[in-house]
């Protein structure tokens, strides 16, 4: 019998939480230098935990949209070279 895929707790930690630790939360403040050690770790203020994008699909869809660019900036003035001397 198999473990149900909601029971298992190797990356229960490595998806998107909405709610943060409160060491998490002292560590961001930290890094934004809104937090430092003489201060209570008590009524923090809200710390946004944007969810990150899924996948590789934004990366591929740029790298896609600059080789299709590169592609056209490349043709038109080759293209508009050749034509302007069979034109004269």
């Amino acid at each position: 019998m198999s473990v149900d895929r909601s029971l298992k707790t190797k990356s229960s930690l490595e998806r998107h939480r909405n709610v943060l630790t409160r060491d998490e939360r002292i560590k961001i403040l930290t890094d934004q230098e809104r937090f430092s050690e003489d201060d209570r770790p008590f009524g923090l203020p809200k710390v946004a935990h944007r969810k990150a994008p899924v996948g590789g699909r934004t990366k591929k869809k740029a790298a896609a949209a600059a080789e299709g660019a590169e592609a056209g900036a490349a043709a038109t003035p080759a293209e508009g070279g050749a034509a302007s001397p069979a034109a004269k």
